[in-house]
């Protein structure tokens, strides 16, 4: 069934008190508006259309590339107002327009399906819930018959219509042409002065269209964003969630309240993730793997086996990280992006690893940087090494052959190749290809000076 799609995003979000137009604040990574429109992309309409109005120009540099076609609301005179810019842009050839809202960012792509199939082009379909505490929505008031006769807003509603619990969560289903004609005809003599959406439910049952109401399988995906308070209630809800899916899985989770997934994260059999930990971008787990706590990771595959030891950071961004079967890494490492370390590689404490491959049972197990590396097998690069890849201009790389041992604080000056089985000496600054299998030493001359004496301060 083909439809158009509106999401008002125009709101300034007053209570948030930011600058940042409240649908860019971000959950689980993204922003609030970015969640609606990926649930929304799977209904596959035809004519998707954002309403923007506060902080237009950066919402819709937000929205750009998403297909999604912006209509600016200025002034914000309303939810009414706001569908009246969108009528325009609307294709007259689908039957049915959902309306969702930016900043309702939970909300399942099969809730939305449904709303519009309740719709079928023909009825105006209401989403809505029954909430414990429904202050700020707007109330349901059905008639004897228990059918809908309208939606009084929190502002505009007595003692009596503030009772009632069933509330309209802003998002709805309605037929195309009924709602062009419907929002023209709105009036805004209202406490406001603003033209309100739901007043298109008296219109729809003055006309005799049949008014449905649908509801959701949780109140979490239909809660709204309006303070930084509701924000992080909606935060911890969405990663219980995601937690809880997780352990459902199998997933070993130490404390599901202390872990956040802000992307994608694919676990085998046996996975183990300790407190703290936070998943973003794409990451892949293999059977056993072990993460320990406070670890950071970011587009990352790490294989069977491995272990993240405690407040690692793994960011892989676009070039990725991989860390191979066996793998033991940290506590206090980080692999930037470009890192691809073999099986049963070593990576030990305060040690990083850019664009640096290390092949299997390489370590380097303290201190130590390698940026730009390619790292033969069993190589041990000692503690205080460094691979000197950057001239000031441009990376070089340095190549270190299987079986090579680097010494401690050594000094390796790409554009440079350490032969297979060399040995490089302690404290040495290499800046000239090292033979293979044997022991190159660069230092200066080790000077005693007899009699000498250190400064001291003058009376």
């Amino acid at each position: 069934m083909a439809l158009n799609v509106v999401i008002m995003a125009a709101g300034k979000g007053t209570r948030m008190k930011s600058a940042l137009p409240k649908v860019l604040h971000r959950l689980a990574g993204r922003s609030l508006l970015q969640h609606v429109l990926d649930a929304a992309a799977p209904l596959q309409s035809p004519c998707t259309v954002v309403i923007t109005g506060h902080g237009a120009a950066a919402v819709e540099a937000a929205v750009a590339g998403s297909g999604a076609v912006c209509v600016r609301q200025e002034p914000q005179l309303g939810t009414g107002h706001a569908v009246q810019q969108a009528v325009p842009a609307l294709d007259t050839a689908c039957a049915t327009t959902l309306v969702l809202n930016g900043d309702v960012p939970l909300i399942r792509t099969a809730t939305a399906q449904a709303l519009a199939q309740a719709c079928g082009g023909t009825r105006l379909a209401l989403l809505t819930v029954t909430l414990d505490d429904a202050t700020g929505y707007g109330r349901i008031v059905r008639d004897a018959q228990g059918r809908v006769q309208g939606i009084v807003e929190h502002k505009d509603a007595t003692d009596a219509q503030r009772a009632i619990r069933e509330v309209y969560t802003g998002i709805l289903a309605a037929p195309t042409a009924a709602l062009a004609r419907w929002v023209a005809a709105l009036r805004n003599d209202n406490a406001q002065r603003e033209y309100y959406l739901t007043d298109i439910v008296a219109m729809a049952v003055a006309e005799g269209c049949e008014v449905v109401a649908a509801q959701p399988a949780g109140e979490t995906e239909v809660l709204g964003v309006n303070s930084p308070l509701q924000l992080a209630d909606l935060e911890r809800r969405f990663q219980r969630q995601q937690a809880e899916a997780l352990m459902e899985a199998g997933v070993r989770l130490a404390d599901p309240a202390r872990f956040d997934l802000r992307g994608s994260l694919r676990c085998g059999s046996d996975v183990e993730i300790d407190v703290n930990c936070v998943f973003e971008g794409e990451v892949v787990l293999g059977d056993g793997v072990r993460i320990g706590a406070n670890c950071v990771v970011r587009n990352a595959r790490i294989d069977a086996g491995a272990v993240i030891h405690p407040f690692t950071h793994i960011e892989g961004d676009a070039a990725g990280v991989h860390v191979g079967s066996g793998a033991l890494v940290g506590p206090f490492a980080r692999l930037r992006p470009g890192a691809e370390l073999g099986p049963e590689v070593h990576i030990g404490n305060f040690v990083e690893v850019k664009n640096s491959t290390l092949a299997r049972g390489a370590k380097a197990n303290h201190l130590a940087y390698l940026g730009d590396a390619t790292v033969g097998e069993r190589v041990n690069y000692g503690a205080g090494s460094i691979t000197a890849n950057y001239d000031g201009a441009h990376k070089h790389r340095t190549v270190i052959g299987a079986d090579a041992h680097v010494g401690s604080n050594c000094v390796l000056v790409a554009p440079v190749t350490v032969g297979a089985g060399a040995t490089i000496g302690g404290g040495s600054t290499i800046a000239k290809d090292a033979p293979p299998g044997q022991l190159t030493v660069a230092r200066a001359k080790q000077v005693s000076l007899p009699g000498w004496t250190r400064p001291v301060k003058g009376g």
